[in-house]
């Protein structure tokens, strides 16, 4: 959907932090019989007797908010883990695997629960907590160390190591080597690659630390865990990898993966033999990613030049599905709105469409200004062309890298087709973040962000929303100028003037970037159907 109008009609802020946190785990915790915790305590688990009463009915709805820990076994598990469920007293429950395994507990080898959806927290909201959380399954840590995480959030080393402590009883090293035992273990039992190499790729310093953290994380030693699979499975290509990535059901594809191939800009981005393929810009190297709508999981293959990529890559694309997202929760308070009930009804679990790199999205943000997602498509393809960083693609036709704001910093907008003011849009975006004035990462403060952009000539609430939706993964933007959403408002009886619609939107908080998916879903626009799973060879790029 296409269209900024004017700057001076209300625009929806963020509303995230406590108020999200709150609203998804109340929606749990009542399904579930029980109450939760509100996001300011000092734990993010919901109360003992809800979580014992989620293990003992096995409810996959709470895997990822917290993991069970059997005193007696000294295994800890998902909360669906399907084994007999231990006695209430046995149990205690923790807000982080990497929580668990500080307090010395191992990862169950039936339920596998470092393989869980990723707590919905993460992505809902806006605290310091949050922000360090994304930061690290973006392989920050792993990188520039806590120094380097703390530098990135705007506080002391120890002021954000106190704060993950107290909500999730473990520190930002042990929370990464938890994601790092996790990428041990994906490259162990789905690759041929050599130990050593595993080793290093999963962002190990030695060997030894490899072999202890699995050894201790697992119980098994890492020839053991790999002699463990199948024994016909094929070993992955060299240089790819197939895995499942899991998410909380229900979940829609229609819009989801609708939304990401009708916009697809050619060359980054393709439709193939039933998949979405994009290429990914990592910190060590880039990566092809072809991602699989399935029944009860996204089939995922990855081409990478360089394994220490892979957790980063994962993170990026269950980002970019929103698959960590809490639907439940989501639809119960947008049911509770007689005209959206019927909406979600018919196609419950929608999931926002959402980007694997900010400033990408930024810059197509600018050149789909005001005009149809053909055009924006078409001009976004000649910048790559122009621009873009070449790559090999193995399975399809991608060919390019989008380009990066350095690679655009020297751009002469009198080569664009479009008019000055939006050339002029387009070089202060790109200074402002070639300069890293602007920051539009994982882990980038939504508010501050907003008020940024804001400032920039030429971004209206239209430009500034879809950003905060796409590229901060804010759960509450809103996109109340959007043609698409106006229209949908005036067929469904709703207020239908930007300002309007915003108060009434109040009621659908902390969840409007849903709300603007359901509505969205109400047109005839090629965003919200599924591409038909073709075998053409030559891949589409719908228009």
């Amino acid at each position: 959907m296409d269209t900024d109008t004017d700057r001076d009609t209300d625009r929806a802020t963020a509303t995230a932090g406590a108020a999200a946190a709150a609203a998804g785990r109340a929606a749990s915790g009542n399904a579930a019989g029980g109450t939760v915790r509100d996001s300011g305590s000092a734990a993010a688990v919901p109360d003992f007797d809800t979580c014992v009463r989620a293990v003992r009915s096995k409810d996959a709805r709470f895997d990822g908010w917290f993991y069970t820990a059997v005193r007696t076994t000294g295994i800890y598990c998902r909360p669906s883990c399907p084994v007999v469920p231990p006695k209430a007293e046995n149990m205690t429950f923790h807000p982080s695997a990497a929580a668990a395994q500080q307090a010395g507990f191992r990862a169950c080898k039936r339920c596998r629960p470092d393989a869980s959806p990723g707590s919905p927290q993460w992505n809902e909201r806006a605290d310091l907590v949050a922000r360090a959380m994304r930061l690290i399954a973006d392989g920050v840590v792993d990188r520039d160390g806590v120094p380097g995480l703390a530098a990135r959030l705007g506080y002391s080393a120890r002021q954000v190591e106190r704060q993950l402590l107290a909500e999730l009883g473990a520190g930002p090293l042990a929370l990464a080597r938890a994601q790092r035992a996790q990428t041990a273990r994906l490259l162990i039992e789905t690759s041929a690659m050599p130990m050593g190499e595993v080793a290093f790729a999963a962002g190990f310093a030695s060997i030894r630390a490899f072999n202890d953290t699995v050894r201790e994380v697992f119980a098994l030693s890492p020839s053991e865990l790999r002699a463990r699979v199948a024994k016909g499975r094929p070993a992955a290509g060299t240089g790819t990898l197939s895995l499942r990535l899991p998410f909380r059901r229900p979940l829609t594809p229609d819009n989801l993966f609708g939304h990401l191939a009708a916009t697809a800009v050619p060359g980054v981005e393709e439709w193939r033999a039933g998949a979405y393929r994009r290429t990914l810009r990592l910190p060590h190297g880039t990566g092809i990613v072809a991602l699989r709508p399935q029944p009860d999981h996204i089939a995922c293959q990855l081409w990478l030049t360089d394994w220490r990529d892979l957790a980063q890559a994962i993170s990026r694309c269950r980002r970019l599905l929103d698959l960590d997202a809490d639907p439940q929760a989501v639809d119960a308070l947008l049911s509770a709105d007689p005209v959206l009930a019927p909406l979600v009804a018919k196609a419950p679990g929608r999931r926002v469409p959402r980007v694997t790199d900010g400033p990408e999205f930024a810059v197509r943000a600018v050149l789909g200004q005001q005009i149809s997602t053909a055009a924006a498509r078409t001009h976004a393809a000649r910048l790559v062309l122009a621009h873009g960083e070449p790559v090999t693609d193995p399975g399809g036709g991608l060919t390019h890298l989008f380009p990066a704001p350095a690679a655009l910093a020297g751009l002469d907008p009198a080569a664009l087709a479009m008019p000055q003011t939006r050339r002029n849009t387009l070089a202060a975006l790109v200074r402002a973040l070639e300069s890293g004035e602007l920051d539009l990462d994982v882990g980038s403060d939504w508010i501050r962000t907003r008020a940024q952009l804001s400032a920039l000539p030429g971004f209206g609430p239209w430009t500034v929303e879809t950003i905060a939706m796409r590229a901060l993964g804010d759960p509450d933007a809103f996109l109340a100028t959007d043609l698409g959403v106006r229209y949908a408002a005036r067929d469904l009886g709703l207020p239908t003037t930007p300002a309007a619609l915003v108060r009434h939107s109040a009621a659908w908080s902390p969840w409007r970037a849903y709300a603007t998916q359901y509505l969205w879903a109400t047109g005839d626009h090629p965003i919200n159907v599924l591409p038909p799973n073709t075998s053409d060879e030559k891949g589409t790029s719908p228009s």
